[in-house]
């Protein structure tokens, strides 16, 4: 498991976990990550499932397992409202990125946004 902090950006002073589920495969495929907790976010659903390029079709062996958590501190620095799996916050973050941000803020204390109560990360 791993904890990531965030220290800058919508989701600054989260704490977010994440498993890595690593096959016999790997380096030529991907490790499986998930977020443990459920949050509010453009790229992750909310049973955990993230979107991100480097864990599908741009995975390459010579990536690293550190490629992958660069890769997740980007997506909170970033979310990318284009590649969304929670469509909600894509839209929220395409249409009001204030809104957005009080919706993160909001989700991170353990609220509810439009009808989903969040995780307090």
């Amino acid at each position: 498991m791993l904890i990531f902090s965030c220290f800058l950006g919508f989701y600054k002073d989260g704490s977010f976990f994440f498993t890595f589920a690593i096959n016999n495969n790997y380096p030529h495929e991907p490790p499986k990550v998930r977020c443990t907790q459920k949050i509010y976010h453009p790229n992750i659903d909310l049973e955990g499932n993230i979107c991100l390029n480097i864990l599908r079709e741009d995975w390459k062996p010579v990536l690293s397992l550190h490629s992958v958590m660069v890769g997740l501190q980007y997506l909170f620095l970033e979310p990318n409202p284009d590649d969304p799996l929670n469509k909600e916050a894509a839209e929220d973050l395409r249409r009001n990125r204030h809104q957005f941000a009080a919706n993160v803020v909001a989700s991170m204390k353990g609220h509810s946004v439009n009808n989903i109560q969040y995780d307090r990360v």
